[in-house]
């Protein structure tokens, strides 16, 4: 069986090709990001695998399918970037991998708290110049500090048990409580409640309708002033802009993203050639108490072999008629 994955970098050719040893199953890599001006290339593809970023609304859709395309396989867990409608009436199954590995995220999201908190990012461009002055680099100290968890999936929990090993205090905010974090001696609040509250907050829920621009203007307001805002989760959990106005008041003290609203255009290529066209993006890289990194939580050896493994047997239950995780409107 032929599969096309679009958008698809080195590490997944190496992660992929490893996992499809002895599977049967022909793999094919096309660097390009799925969109309605590259879908012709899967023509004559049984099974395309796409990522997150790969544009998957109804007319790329009906592209896929007219070329014969039967399944969707994506290789993340999200999947707010498919319509869902428009693959059910074409007859297109759709398929996700539900978890990898959520210590990769978890830790990635812990990494940008202290690199933010110790300004290692400052220290180490400092040091490179010459510069051996303490200046300006004052952290605190994250043992009893309170942190708010934001979903509290396996990667939150994933990330509240790291955090407890620092001995902070546990808020978290979760639709459906988990028994794990009540076992850490987590709170559960309301969000309003647990922002105002915690000195660090870190984003682990699904994008849906309910969370897009969970946090906007009004919910950074009820910050404490100074805090730290982690997202690993969805760059739409947040409304960039007004993370802005929030840096600029100092309501907001830190801010780390490994995700970002428009990030399609611009993460996982090269483009330190270009002038930066997003204003917003390019705004945000001014402040020195900013971190973004380019979508890279996933990205450890673990994560990857798992990502591939599940995404391959995925396909290979599809073919024998016993679809897994699959993901419906």
């Amino acid at each position: 069986m032929r599969i096309l994955l679009f958008s698809s970098q080195h590490y997944d050719q190496e992660s992929f090709s490893q996992a499809a040893i002895d599977s049967g199953l022909e793999l094919h890599f096309q660097p390009a990001r799925l969109t309605l001006d590259t879908a012709p290339l899967g023509q004559g593809f049984a099974v395309v695998c796409a990522f997150i970023n790969d544009e998957l609304d109804a007319e790329v859709l009906e592209c896929l399918a007219s070329g014969g395309t039967r399944l969707i396989a994506l290789r993340s867990a999200g999947y707010n970037h498919v319509d869902l409608a428009a693959a059910a009436r074409l007859g297109l199954t759709v398929v996700r991998v539900p978890a990898y590995s959520p210590h990769a995220v978890a830790e990635h999201a812990v990494a940008l708290i202290l690199a933010l908190n110790r300004r290692l990012h400052r220290a180490y461009n400092r040091t490179r110049d010459g510069d051996f002055t303490l200046h300006g680099l004052t952290g605190f100290d994250l043992h009893g500090k309170t942190v708010g968890v934001v979903g509290t999936g396996q990667i939150g929990a994933t990330f509240a048990r790291i955090m407890a090993g620092f001995g902070c205090r546990l808020l978290a905010y979760d639709p459906q409580p988990n028994p794990e974090l009540l076992a850490l001696g987590a709170r559960y609040l309301e969000l309003p409640e647990l922002l105002s509250e915690s000195r660090i907050i870190s984003l682990h829920c699904p994008l849906t309708d309910a969370t897009r621009h969970l946090i906007n203007a009004r919910s950074l307001a009820s910050l404490q002033p100074g805090a730290m805002l982690i997202n690993t989760g969805r760059g739409a959990l947040v409304d960039t802009p007004a993370l802005i106005d929030a840096l600029k008041n100092g309501q907001l003290g830190y801010l780390g993203l490994d995700v970002y609203e428009e990030e399609a255009q611009l993460f996982f290529e090269d483009r330190s050639d270009q002038p930066l066209q997003d204003d917003v993006l390019a705004r945000l890289l001014t402040f020195p108490n900013v971190i973004v990194t380019a979508h890279q939580a996933f990205l450890t050896q673990e994560a990857l072999a798992a990502i591939a493994a599940t995404t391959l047997d995925n396909v290979l239950h599809w073919a024998a008629g016993d679809a897994r995780n699959t993901v419906t409107g």
